[in-house]
């Protein structure tokens, strides 16, 4: 088998083909009353599985053996590349990952198919049908577009071309894994949703379906984001970690809607509102995840994370077209049955606050949307070439950014239905008091501890509009730690409430609880609610290392060797430049790598009087890709702030080399608010994704090994 195995790879992908054609088939005619087909669709979603598996674990093989018989494996791979970067390469490039985009859904589709064992019998015919026409797309697309088993035409080269040297980078073997795992998760909702619309089974029963997968699909792409900006914040070298990239833009849209959509459904379950709206998130979540795998490999944007232009883009564009028709054509057909049956009763209850917080979310995603594909608009449109730049989106997004803050705080406060003024009035006191002393002490102290509450910004955009902007992106670091503030007292004060009450009717009981079994008991029986509480601190606490970035210090500088410079509280020295391998200077690890020459510049770090060791920023030029050399960042990380030091290039005459220095405040409580987030996500769906909160743990554990060792190889203080 393996002496034919491109030829029998490509067979494999037909047969998942014929495997997906069958189990739609059968399931739509289990659909039509015929339940005895349903065991056979479910036999044939297995098997289609099981064929995916096989292509994948071929590929795999193929690039572990250095098959280079395959055009996919020559192009990303060669023999000095290690295992884990040799497994990476498969969805390096664009026809692996439409690969391992399929198997991923085919993970997903066993897993679903066996929960659904013995429940939503009418509805699971519909989600597997769904299921499977998602399936056979991506297998269309490799079959006939972009296939992982195509040979070269001129034969098999003696070695390979390589992988990308920015993709050779310990988060990326986390980041498209993680990434792609939300992406695929919104399918099984959209299942669910479209099988409600079929079938007319629009009550409650297809929401209890779809809100642990959607957890499990918003914690994926939760951490497949942040996984992309901590690999661009190391790896790129321009001193931050997002650059509002037109693929950074495109991961992140499905993001704000299934927010939207985890705050809207407990409207509908707990109401009755909102059907149409939630039918709406969910398809449009989905569609975005098309959307932005359609956008990385169409060649309609350039970006450093888009593949290679190709033909691939029209039939994504057909794809497209037929979800959102079956959507929309399936919403007209139930519109009747879907129509809510409650209103908001008045602006001063968690209802309306919710809603409020939707539509933000959703303009937040369609300004991003739309910036994002401006330039690309007016080049088709106007015939001229518009550049729509980082400035403009910080300009914009940041106020909707603060709105979504502040309901995110206050909709806690409110009542279901309605709330008394008196309520309110309690509610809001705790939090106004905090607001008020957290903004007074941030004015008056913050320029001293080099936190100033108001920073300098230029006139960007003219007109009484762009005033009002400037004003607000001025007062973006005390809105924000007032907010902070809010949120904080307003998570604090409910568990406390919670806490009070469970106390006081334990002792009624006559079985009063300590406080610590009383707070685990009270999580343990409103997991959602309390989890959510916990991932509102996550988002708090990324939100001020956002926040940092106004804060943040940079300098340009050319020193020789015995020359220092300083930053912020940073003082550095430079001791000269270092070729790795071949100097004696170098670890035996750096000598031990002939895959690429490595050339420090190393640099003894002080903070006031303390030494924090060395820093050795760095510039690999890889022996297969030598026009691509990589820059290697120094980086010394702290709670308050981040040494971040790029060099740029160093003289080997005179040794004298170019730095770029940042000083980054807070960026580390944007990785600990992930981590926070992770938890409180986990508390939510507990037990039921606990192997897979341990899989994150083991992943997250698994990339600060191999961070630890590359620092060590670049001779990093830790």
């Amino acid at each position: 088998m393996w002496q034919s195995l491109p030829e029998f790879g490509s067979l494999v992908l037909y047969a998942v083909l014929i495997s997906a054609a069958y189990t739609f088939a059968v399931a739509v005619a289990a659909s039509r009353d015929r339940l005895r087909w349903l065991r056979s669709a479910r036999l044939g979603a297995y098997a289609t599985s099981a064929f995916v598996g096989l292509a994948v674990f071929m590929l795999a093989y193929a690039f572990v053996t250095h098959d280079f018989r395959l055009r996919y494996v020559a192009h990303y791979s060669d023999r000095s590349m290690s295992l884990g970067y040799l497994l990476a390469a498969l969805w390096g490039g664009q026809d692996g990952s439409l690969l391992w985009w399929s198997s991923l859904l085919s993970v997903f589709v066993a897993i679903c198919v066996r929960w659904m064992r013995g429940r939503y019998r009418v509805l699971q015919p519909v989600v597997i049908a769904t299921l499977m026409a998602v399936e056979g797309f991506f297998v269309v697309l490799m079959l006939f577009a972009a296939n992982p088993f195509a040979v070269s035409l001129a034969g098999a080269p003696a070695e390979g071309e390589g992988l990308n040297p920015l993709l050779q980078n310990y988060w990326m073997i986390v980041h498209p894994p993680a990434l792609y795992t939300g992406f695929v998760g919104c399918s099984i909702p959209f299942a669910f949703a479209v099988a409600a619309l079929v079938t007319g089974r629009l009550h409650e029963e297809w929401l209890l379906a779809v809100r642990k997968w959607m957890l499990v699909a918003w914690l994926a792409l939760s951490i497949g984001n942040v996984l992309g900006m901590v690999w661009a914040y190391e790896e790129l070298g321009w001193g931050g970690f997002w650059a509002w990239d037109p693929v950074e833009n495109a991961a992140c849209l499905p993001w704000f809607t299934a927010t939207a959509y985890l705050h809207s459904t407990m409207i509908q379950e707990r109401r009755g509102m909102l059907k149409v709206w939630n039918v709406f998130l969910i398809g449009l979540t989905f569609f975005l995840t098309i959307f932005g795998t359609f956008l990385t490999r169409s060649g309609l944007i350039s970006s450093v994370h888009s593949f290679a232009q190709s033909d691939i883009g029209i039939y994504f564009v057909w794809f497209m077209g037929l979800v959102l028709a079956t959507t929309i054509g399936l919403v007209i057909w139930r519109l009747p049955q879907v129509r809510g049956q409650g209103r908001i009763e008045t602006v001063l209850s968690r209802e309306a606050a919710f809603v409020l917080n939707n539509w933000a979310l959703v303009g937040l995603m369609f300004f991003i949307l739309t910036a994002t594909l401006f330039p690309k608009l007016s080049e088709l449109v106007w015939r001229e070439t518009i550049v729509v730049g980082p400035p403009f989106f910080n300009r914009w997004a940041a106020p909707l950014g603060l709105l979504v803050f502040l309901l995110m705080g206050c909709a806690p406060l409110f009542g279901w239905r309605r709330t008394s003024g008196r309520t309110l009035r309690k509610n809001f006191v705790a939090p106004a008091i905090a607001m008020l002393v957290v903004g007074i002490l941030h004015v008056t102290l913050g320029a001293r501890l080099g936190y100033p509450a108001f920073v300098a910004k230029d006139q960007t955009a003219p007109g009484i509009l762009g005033i009002i902007t400037q004003k607000l992106a001025m007062s973006a670091p005390l809105i924000t730690i007032v907010l902070a503030a809010l949120n904080v007292v307003v998570i604090g004060q409910e568990v406390v409430l919670g806490l009070r009450a469970r106390l006081a009717a334990s002792k009624e009981r006559g079985a009063p609880e300590a406080v610590p079994l009383a707070l685990v008991r009270l999580v343990g029986k409103n997991r959602r609610r309390y989890g959510g509480y916990v991932v509102h601190l996550g988002i708090t606490a990324m939100f001020i290392g956002f926040l940092g970035t106004a804060w943040s210090l940079t300098r340009e500088i050319s020193l020789s060797p015995g020359q220092a410079t300083s930053l912020g509280d940073f003082t550095m020295t430079y001791t000269g430049p270092r070729v790795c391998p071949g100097s004696p200077a170098c670890s035996n690890e750096e000598n031990a790598d002939t895959t690429k020459r490595m050339v420090f510049a190393d640099l003894q770090v002080k903070k006031g009087t303390k030494s924090l060791g060395r820093l050795s920023p760095a510039k690999f030029i890889y022996n297969r890709m030598p026009g691509s050399p990589t820059t290697e960042v120094g980086m010394m990380r702290g709670l308050l702030s981040d040494l971040y030091v790029v060099v740029g290039s160093a003289n080997p005459e005179t040794k004298r080399a170019e730095f770029q220095i940042h000083v980054n405040p807070f960026v580390s409580w944007i990785w600990i608010g992930v981590l926070v987030l992770i938890l409180g996500t986990s508390v939510s769906i507990w037990p039921e994704v606990s192997w897979g909160a341990l899989g994150v743990w083991v992943l997250t554990r698994t990339s600060l090994r191999l961070e630890a060792e590359s620092r060590v190889a670049r001779g990093e203080s830790s």
